[in-house]
């Protein structure tokens, strides 16, 4: 077997309970601070129900915590293992140097052109969910955007798209740190992101930096929630909707958002609201894979799946999923959380054989973002539970994964 180590990392369950203890709360006076029933709480811990991504949200907050802390991220052995941890420091340095003047020793940077290419590259990273890749490619990347920006230091269109590929890969830093849980990290890239993209030309950058400020929002429970949403109607309204497809799929992949900050507060009408303005807009868009969104009826009926799995709605959302349809040549990224949405809800309708195959399918077609994924963790952890033997395919992927 290629993963030899038993690393098991438990639950959010047994987070909650462990820092719960800590706290120095009883079941009950946690649930009253987070306003969750501390019957619900109690079957949480025990891992005999699914924590909601409302709930998490809610409990990370009473107990005075970021939700990665309940998801235990960032998951230190697989990134030993993925070789990630090793490109964290260079990434983070990259980004405290952005605006620091370049030795006179160091070589010119590339052309304008060759290095738009190389922030088109990094994006097609992002697409099929190459975090190794990134975080490797990054570093270097960033540190020669930085040298030609300075050498670019007159006003005009060059600066300009100097300064749109600085947005593209703070926006892949993010990417990364995102994912693995990094939220420091996450948070100065999205702050040289917002820089970058003021100075780009491109107000659709604009919008997208508060996407990604919205969904970081996910790490604050109801507080960041609503923060988020507001930053959704700001970008609505700074990016008037011109007729142009990209701008209507960047506001397309807004609404998406603003559903899943909706469920994730538990409101299902604010999130069916949102749902139809994406889909209207996506019907007048079809298929796109505009700035790396791919917006369009597959991803909006994506996010009504997501959404009712937020809400604990699991057998709602497997009937939304049976519309569900890949098209080919989709990107690995979007269809990997796909699966993965899949597998929580089949997971907590007692569908075992059909999570684990949803999983098995995740981590086919974008194989390091389900390693690092928080939901996986939880599924397969419930797969586990739900076995009195644990069958030797399923010990594997957990293994891989670090459960």
């Amino acid at each position: 077997m290629p993963y030899p180590t038993d690393f098991h990392s438990g639950g959010i369950g047994s987070r909650i309970e462990e820092l719960r203890k800590v706290r120095g709360y009883s079941l009950r006076q946690l649930g009253q601070r987070a306003h969750v029933s501390h019957g619900m709480l109690g079957m949480i811990e025990t891992g005999d129900r699914n924590a909601s991504e409302a709930v998490v949200g809610a409990v990370a907050r009473a107990l005075g915590v970021g939700v990665s802390v309940l998801r235990g991220q960032p998951y230190r052995a697989q990134l030993q293992q993925d070789q990630i941890d090793q490109m964290l420091e260079p990434l983070g340095s990259a980004l405290d140097n952005w605006d620091v003047p370049p030795d006179d020793t160091v070589p010119r940077p590339r052309s304008v052109a060759d290095l738009r290419q190389a922030a088109m590259e990094s994006r097609g990273m992002r697409e099929r969910a190459e975090l190794g890749q990134l975080a490797v490619t990054l570093p270097g990347l960033l540190e020669e955007l930085a040298l030609a920006v300075h050498h670019h230091d007159q006003p005009g269109r060059d600066r300009e798209l100097l300064h749109w590929c600085q947005a593209e890969a703070a926006r892949g830093v993010w990417r990364v740190a995102y994912r693995i849980g990094e939220m420091h990290l996450a948070r100065l890239a999205l702050s040289r992101m917002a820089s970058a993209s003021a100075q780009s030309g491109d107000p659709r950058q604009v919008a997208i930096e508060r996407w990604m400020r919205a969904q970081t929002s996910f790490e604050g429970g109801r507080p960041g929630l609503d923060v988020g949403l507001r930053l959704l109607h700001q970008a609505l309204r700074d990016l008037d909707d011109d007729g142009d497809v990209h701008t209507r799929a960047v506001r397309g992949s807004l609404y998406l958002k603003g559903s899943i900050l909706a469920s994730r507060q538990g409101d299902a009408d604010g999130a069916n609201g949102w749902l139809a303005e994406a889909r209207n807009l996506a019907g007048q868009t079809g298929e796109t894979s505009s700035y790396e969104l791919a917006f369009g009826p597959t991803n909006v009926a994506q996010h009504a799946v997501a959404a009712a799995a937020d809400r604990d709605e699991h057998g709602q959302a497997l009937e939304l999923a049976r519309d569900v349809h890949l098209p080919e040549g989709y990107p690995p990224g979007r269809a990997g959380h796909f699966y993965i949405d899949l597998a929580r809800a089949q997971v907590w309708t007692a569908q075992h054989d059909a999570a684990f195959h949803s999983l098995l399918k995740a981590k086919e077609v974008a194989p390091q973002q389900t390693r690092h994924h928080p939901q996986v963790h939880e599924t397969a952890a419930a797969l586990r539970r739900a076995r009195a033997k644990v069958a030797d395919p399923l010990r594997e992927f957990s293994l891989w994964c670090g459960v």
